[in-house]
């Protein structure tokens, strides 16, 4: 009998008979399975290069294959992961420039930190949830929906936050709140001379190239630069005044951005107004006066959400609240470039956005049906438009550059990472490469209380001192509190010592007779104060203390006397008698 044969050969019912729990076994994943779970079932409705072929005619099959590309190769769209950590929509989100950290903001006031080093493909959830408009020193203080996040491009420990409040704020990666900046005068006419804005901010961003500067946009009709290191006051203030009649020169400030070119050219500030404007000045100022102007840029009252700048500086891209997308040239910036007919969801979400993709090559926003469009830059033409959240509007989006993935927030509180396992990298890629984890106690959230944010008021305190909030999610332990414990209430495993259940009040209490006997005064907590009063009061008329002086002196009270009549009617008749 050859050796090599006994070796290679398995006998498949000794291997199915012999237990395989013994011994160290590592937790191997499949990952092709795993991935090929998360691919999408529609990826494409629309590409731009099939209409032109139809247009064309049909050619040959190598001259096809040559020049129609995959869209799922040129877009990181083919597969998805969907986070569901907020409770309503989802209105902003922001990624560090490494792609380790994602933070999103909602309607639900809470802004959710995701870290996708730490996530696994069954723990999807976010790692801290924090509230930016609470305050420490009241605890019933009213809360915000969140406008903008976004980290610091040059210094990703800082986060600007934005909420429907007049104060913006920085927080630190991890969710602590660095700097939060002064408001302003309300009284004052001139904005010049108030130091923050006076009324609901709207949205904000950094700056491109100092990592110490950010800027605001406001209600006020204004634009405030600010410095981290000096929250008291801004360092810069621009008024924008409104053209149009009956304004008294306000309106509100919708969007902004700041942009550089990636070649070295100056930086540029493009703002966009409720009055249907669209300005720009230069980057690094002066701001008294702007560098260009169009006042009819989109519909006036219409609220142009979204605005961006091109890497090379040269374009700027606005999505309107009168149903479309417009290209300006910032080398004349007169008159649009392109037009696009395209659905807003500005009227109800002030935060749609759109954007350009890192190198400038496509144009991204989404619609109010839950598709996401991939615009040409040059003619506006949609060169992919694919379904999200069906039936639920797409409100932002992002085009991380070092993951390749696009993001995605809607209104239907979930959020996207789209993603092609071959092009994309880390992020979503990485957290579908990894194993999944054990399931444990420590899991499931319904288990588990972050300290940091308190106990609730819902929560029910029972008198064993467990938190509880619902029936179904006591533990076992919780229900059978005898469990693994002798008649005496001592625990049956002898390793384990025994800890009497004692309450606060009860850990050192203290004879009562040693409290009676020498303690003053120790009786009155068992008496009751009416009757401790009422057995003085004989001895305080007959020896009287405090006016005994005066005791022989005083006259005596003499009470008028009733008649029969008054006596009958009582004094409640003679009273409503009189009236």
């Amino acid at each position: 009998m050859d050796s090599q044969n006994v070796l290679v050969d398995e006998d498949e019912a000794l291997k199915q008979y012999l237990p395989g729990g013994f011994g160290k076994h590592a937790q191997e994943a499949n990952v092709a399975a795993q991935i090929q779970r998360t691919k999408r079932i529609e990826s494409t409705s629309l590409v731009e290069q099939k209409d032109a072929g139809s247009e064309h005619g049909h050619s040959s099959e190598e001259e096809d294959s040559d020049d129609d590309s995959d869209p799922e190769d040129e877009f990181p769209t083919s597969h998805e992961l969907i986070l569901k950590t907020q409770e309503r929509a989802v209105t902003t989100l922001t990624v560090d420039p490494s792609g380790s950290r994602l933070i999103t903001g909602s309607t639900d006031c809470t802004i959710k930190l995701h870290d996708f080093a730490s996530m696994t493909p069954n723990t999807l959830r976010a790692f801290k949830s924090v509230d930016p408009t609470a305050s420490k020193t009241s605890a019933s203080s009213e809360t915000h929906p969140v406008y903008h996040v976004e980290f610091n491009p040059l210094s990703p420990s800082q986060v600007l936050v934005i909420c429907a409040t007049p104060k913006a704020k920085i927080f630190s990666r991890d969710g602590e709140q660095l700097v939060e900046f002064n408001k302003g005068d309300m009284y004052l006419r001139d904005m010049h001379n108030t130091k923050g804005h006076i009324s609901e901010i709207t949205t904000g961003c950094w700056h491109p190239t100092d990592k110490n500067l950010c800027i605001t946009a406001g209600t006020d009709s204004t634009l405030r630069i600010w410095d981290v290191n000096r929250k008291r006051a801004q360092k810069d203030v621009i008024v924008h005044k409104s053209r149009v009649a009956g304004s008294a020169g306000r309106t509100r400030m919708t969007a902004v951005v700041w942009g550089s070119s990636i070649e070295g050219g100056p930086n540029m500030l493009v703002a966009a107004a409720l009055d249907g404007s669209i300005v720009m000045w230069g980057g690094e100022g002066p701001y008294t006066r702007p560098a260009a102007e169009i006042r009819d840029a989109h519909k006036k009252d219409t609220w142009t959400s979204g605005i961006d700048i091109s890497a090379d500086g040269r374009s700027v891209i606005t999505r309107g609240g009168d149903d479309t997308i417009k290209l300006w040239d910032t080398r004349k910036f007169k008159q649009a470039v392109s037009i696009v007919e395209h659905e807003s969801t500005s009227s109800q979400y002030t935060s749609s956005n759109i954007r350009f993709s890192p190198n400038s090559s496509s144009i991204l926003t989404g619609s109010q049906s839950g598709n996401l469009h991939i615009l040409n830059p040059a003619t506006l033409k949609p060169e992919l438009i694919t379904s999200v959240t069906p039936g639920s509007p797409l409100i932002t989006v992002l085009w991380h550059e070092k993951l390749n993935q696009i993001i995605t927030g809607s209104a239907n509180a979930q959020t996207h990472v789209l993603y092609n396992p071959a092009t994309s990298s880390r992020g979503a890629a990485m957290v579908m490469s990894k194993a999944p984890k054990r399931r444990h106690i420590d899991d499931d959230p319904t288990f588990t209380t972050d300290l940091s944010q308190g106990i609730s008021g819902d929560s029910i305190i029972n008198p064993n001192g467990l938190l509880t909030t619902d029936q179904d999610s006591i533990s076992h332990a919780a229900r059978h509190p005898n469990v693994g414990l002798t008649a005496s209430g001592k625990s049956r495993d002898p390793r384990r010592p025994h800890i009497p259940m004692t309450t606060p009040f009860a850990k050192s209490q203290p004879d009562e007779l040693h409290i009676k006997n020498n303690i003053p005064l120790s009786s009155m907590r068992d008496e009751d104060p009416r009757e401790a009063l009422l057995k003085y009061a004989e001895k305080a008329e007959k020896d009287p203390m405090f006016t005994n002086a005066w005791k022989h002196t005083q006259p005596k009270t003499i009470y008028a006397e009733l008649s029969e009549d008054e006596e009958e009617e009582g004094p409640d008749q003679k009273r409503a008698k009189r009236g």
